[in-house]
């Protein structure tokens, strides 16, 4: 076990995976000599050669594209898209190519590729690369998601990924880069798709995923303080979500709080709403609430960014509204 940068323990994966199986290579812009742009494939160029890390154009659609001819014939291609923002230009290959062909060929062509994108608000990236898309991406049949919030999981469902032979988005959150956590080669992996209770609280269910899940372990810290307790969820998957774990959790809190740093109207919160009130109705003692980032373009301004998706304090704040209101109905 050893502690380390998120962006290391996604470099570790890479690294495992491109030592065990050949077929394994990464394409994108500045993959190879730069090292990527978050350092994630820093020296695979030096160990594995440019035929297996390869640096590409900026032209998202063209080598997702060559990404996913190359799962087509045997390779197990992990693209990277520099942001979130650029799989934009990478919709026809991701929608109508990645997520369509295993099904339309019958399973004559499965599709073992991984794209590999950062997403999430920064530190004053402005609004064109401050996006957090992943709605558009969970509404995709035969894509699958996942988030990885800590070190741990990164390096895990990585491998994970890119051993599947289905399309997987690793969805990667910017200010996650140089977090820092342990990480234990060693144990097991839970299920790629598997969501985690990362703390057990008595009152409030706190769903949550990337970035915002430190967020939420930090306000259950503050609100502990208090007598109030949250159970904290990481989702880590978007595509599929684990449900049975929330269930459960709402089972023993009777209440549930959705955190999401992408924007309210239509975002992925409305989803997990949507579903967790479909199976929890008579579980719950208040109805669902969202917290979630504001339905505008994100400011430059860097008081006005921060203001404009949720915060600790934020959390906290919604938690305390909610256990007042359980104080009135009494």
């Amino acid at each position: 076990m050893s502690e380390m940068f998120y962006w290391q323990a996604l470099n570790r994966a890479m690294d495992a995976e491109m030592a065990a199986d050949e077929t394994v290579l990464t394409l994108g812009e500045d993959v190879g000599l730069y090292g990527g742009t978050y350092r994630v494939t820093e020296g695979l160029m030096a160990k594995y050669g440019e035929w297996r890390v390869r640096d590409t154009p900026i032209s998202e659609n063209s080598f997702t594209g060559l990404g996913v001819g190359a799962a087509m014939l045997g390779l197990r291609p992990v693209v990277e898209i520099m942001t979130i923002n650029f799989a934009l230009f990478a919709m026809d290959a991701i929608v109508n190519m990645a997520a369509k062909i295993p099904f339309m060929s019958g399973g004559q062509f499965p599709m073992p590729l991984t794209i590999r994108m950062p997403g999430g608000v920064a530190k004053q990236l402005g609004a064109q690369h401050s996006q957090r898309l992943e709605h558009m991406l969970m509404n995709v049949p035969g894509l699958r998601m996942v988030v990885p919030a800590t070190p741990q999981d990164a390096y895990w469902q990585l491998r994970q990924a890119i051993r599947s032979d289905d399309p997987v988005i690793v969805l990667e959150h910017e200010l996650l880069y140089f977090s820092k956590g342990r990480v234990d080669e060693m144990v097991p992996a839970p299920p790629i798709h598997q969501a985690v209770v990362r703390r057990r609280g008595r009152d409030i269910t706190c769903v949550a995923y990337s970035r915002m899940l430190p967020l939420a372990l930090q306000a259950a810290e503050t609100l502990a303080a208090e007598g109030i307790e949250l159970t904290v969820i990481d989702l880590r998957s978007l595509s599929p979500i684990d449900w049975n774990t929330c269930i459960a959790a709402v089972e023993q809190t009777h209440r549930c709080l959705i955190v999401e740093e992408d924007c309210r109207f239509a975002g992925a919160g409305a989803e997990f709403a949507a579903t967790l009130q479909e199976h929890c109705f008579y579980l719950l003692d208040a109805p669902i609430r969202r917290l979630a980032g504001m339905d505008i373009p994100t400011p430059f301004n860097g008081t006005l960014e921060a203001a404009s998706i949720p915060r600790a304090d934020d959390i906290v704040q919604a938690a305390r509204q909610m256990m007042a209101r359980k104080e009135a109905a009494r």
